[in-house]
């Protein structure tokens, strides 16, 4: 995708409260093109807090990541449809018809209210997930790498746009699925953050380093959120994006 810096970076609204999520889209609008909303802020407040970021210009990410029987995440997928969100995300795992059905409803709902379609994309593997985790826990005995890209390959097969994936996917991921095929990544840290504080995530990478690679949109959080100055730590990531 043709995107400025500023279009791929991704803010995570991860905050609790109607408010603190405005001031943080008031003060950061001008340097950040997407909001991510997820569980959290959704949670507790509802589609407000969309119509917010709608209003104030911004583009939203929702990242509710449904995962349930095809025709509950369908009628799902409408309904985020006409919430006017820019992204939203289904589980690969939830299988093909699951992840066909959702595209389909999305691309339907678009076409008989006028409004831009939704990207739609497939979360591969938490960020959180690492290959003893994979194995152990999860019972997958595949390499972590070929179980993120076959989902890749699954999701883009069902019609979604792209993919949700750790930095470490984005080269196999972009080899599989080709150029067009979208990336948005979680899991990075700016340069002079240190890599070994890596909070829940566990694959990670820098923004110049994914984008090097292939990635699309970067979604980052706490570096931004919690930093002494908001502005100018995402000032400082554009910086290290354009150079990219």
């Amino acid at each position: 995708m043709k995107l400025s810096a500023k279009e791929r970076l991704v803010l995570a609204l991860d905050v609790d409260d109607f408010k603190k999520a405005e001031e943080l889209v008031n003060r950061l609008s001008d340097y950040v093109g997407v909001f991510k909303i997820g569980s959290q802020l959704f949670t507790a407040e509802g589609a407000k807090v969309i119509n917010m970021v709608n209003e104030k210009g911004g583009k939203v990410f929702l990242d509710l990541k449904f995962h349930d029987i095809p025709n509950t995440v369908a009628r799902a997928a409408e309904v985020v449809t006409k919430l006017g969100v820019y992204i939203f995300n289904i589980h690969t795992t939830g299988g093909y018809e699951m992840m066909k059905v959702a595209a389909e409803a999305t691309k339907k709902t678009s076409l008989a209210l006028g409004i831009s379609k939704p990207l739609v994309l497939g979360v591969t593997l938490l960020t959180s997930i690492n290959q003893e985790i994979l194995e152990k826990e999860i019972g997958i005995k595949k390499k972590l790498k070929e179980q993120v890209v076959a989902l890749a390959k699954l999701a883009q097969a069902a019609g979604l746009d792209g993919v949700v994936a750790s930095p470490q996917e984005i080269k196999e991921i972009r080899d599989a699925c080709g150029d067009d095929f979208i990336i948005l990544t979680p899991g990075i840290r700016p340069t002079g953050k240190s890599l070994g504080n890596q909070d829940d995530q566990k694959r990670i990478m820098t923004p110049g380093e994914a984008l090097k690679l292939g990635a699309d949109f970067l979604v980052i959080g706490r570096p931004i959120r919690n930093a002494t100055n908001p502005v100018e730590a995402a000032k400082k990531i554009l910086r290290e994006m354009e150079v990219n």
